[in-house]
C-alpha cells in the first residue's frame, strides 16, 4: 500500500490515520503531506497517542499540522473539516498493547463511511483487517461488505489477500474513489 500511498499522496494534502497504534503509518503520512499538508489521528488509547506523538517528535515531524484525536475513529466526520486525499485504518488491537481493546464493526463502518464522504476523486481509503482475534472476523466481513456495496460509478474497490499463509489469514482492502 505505501507505494500507492506514495504515488496518490502530496505534499499540501489532507490524510487521515483511522487508528494510530504506535504511529508508523502517522510517520509515513507526515513524511508524505510535509509541513503544509495536514494529518488527523485517531485512536481510543492514551497509550497510542503518546507512542504516535513520540515517534513524531522524535522524527522532528510533529508540528500544528499533525492533530492526533484521542478518540474513537468514528468521529471522523466531525473532527475532519477538509476533504482528504487518503484513509488508513490498521484494526484489531494495539501490537505490544492490551489485546482485549480493539477496533469494533460499530464504531469501524461509520469511520470508514465518514472517510468515503471526505474523500477526493482520485483518493484513496485503505483498510488493512485481521479476522484472527476474537472479533475480527465480524468486523473484517462488515468491511468487506460495506466495501464491495460502494457505487460502481465512483470507486473501485480491491481486496488483497496472501492465501499461502495461516489461516484465517489477514487481508487488505482498498477502495479507490473515481475522478468526477
Amino acid at each position: 500500500m505505501q507505494g500507492i500511498l506514495e504515488n496518490l499522496v502530496q505534499e499540501g494534502d489532507c490524510v487521515i490515520d483511522g487508528t494510530v497504534g504506535n504511529g508508523h503509518d502517522t510517520l509515513f503520512l507526515a513524511k508524505l503531506v510535509g509541513h503544509t499538508g495536514s494529518i488527523h489521528g485517531f485512536d481510543i488509547q492514551a497509550e497510542a497517542i503518546a507512542a504516535t506523538q513520540k515517534r513524531l517528535e522524535d522524527a522532528g515531524i510533529m508540528g500544528d499540522h499533525i492533530q492526533l484525536h484521542h478518540c474513537s475513529h468514528d468521529q471522523i466526520g466531525e473532527k475532519v473539516p477538509e476533504k482528504i486525499k487518503a484513509a488508513v485504518f490498521n484494526l484489531g488491537f494495539l501490537p505490544g498493547g492490551d489485546k482485549s481493546i480493539i477496533t469494533m464493526t460499530d464504531s469501524t463502518l461509520p469511520a470508514i463511511a465518514q472517510a468515503c464522504e471526505k474523500c477526493l476523486p482520485n483518493g484513496v481509503i485503505s483498510i488493512m483487517c485481521y479476522p484472527g482475534h476474537a472479533g475480527g472476523d465480524k468486523e473484517a466481513l462488515g468491511v468487506e461488505t460495506f466495501l464491495s456495496r460502494l457505487p460502481h460509478a465512483r470507486w473501485r474497490v480491491a481486496k488483497y489477500q496472501i492465501l499461502n499463509t495461516s489461516s484465517p489469514a489477514p487481508f487488505q482492502i482498498c477502495a479507490f474513489r473515481l475522478d468526477d
